[in-house]
């Protein structure tokens, strides 16, 4: 895996870019002289593990036969400020199934996928509590 990182500006936005030239944009916050042209590198990881659990849940869920007409992910966090730099502590999730759905398998999927399959997930376990909820409607 590789990603190439390039300076756009005479601040702090970035563009990030994969292999298979996806990219995305970064910068930093007004306060410290960032213009808001992209996503903070700590929402990005938010950002991260809600689509990386979201990927695992779609693939159990559609190995059910199960139908997702629309799904969401919203990602709530609380950091922490540990010397110069600030953790994430707490990690909500929150799963908003709407579709023909059963609740118990869709909670179920997102049970396996953040305790255990999403490698984002994983990395930000031994600092971070990652809760979870799900809703169908």
């Amino acid at each position: 895996m590789k990603i190439n990182i390039k300076r756009l500006d005479d601040a702090f936005n970035f563009e990030a870019s994969n292999e298979e030239g996806n990219k995305i944009l970064m910068d930093a916050s007004p306060e410290i002289g960032g213009n808001n042209k992209g996503m903070r590198p700590m929402q990005m990881l938010l950002a991260a593990l809600g689509g990386c659990s979201g990927i695992d849940i779609v693939l159990i869920l559609k190995k059910q036969k199960q139908e997702i007409d629309s799904f969401e992910i919203e990602v709530e966090a609380e950091r922490e400020k540990i010397e110069e730099y600030s953790l994430f502590r707490d990690i909500t999730l929150h799963f908003k199934f709407k579709g023909k759905v059963d609740k118990d398998k869709a909670e179920r999927a997102v049970k396996l996928s953040v305790e255990k399959y999403c490698s984002v997930a994983k990395t930000l376990e031994p600092t971070a509590k990652i809760n979870y909820k799900v809703s169908i409607s």
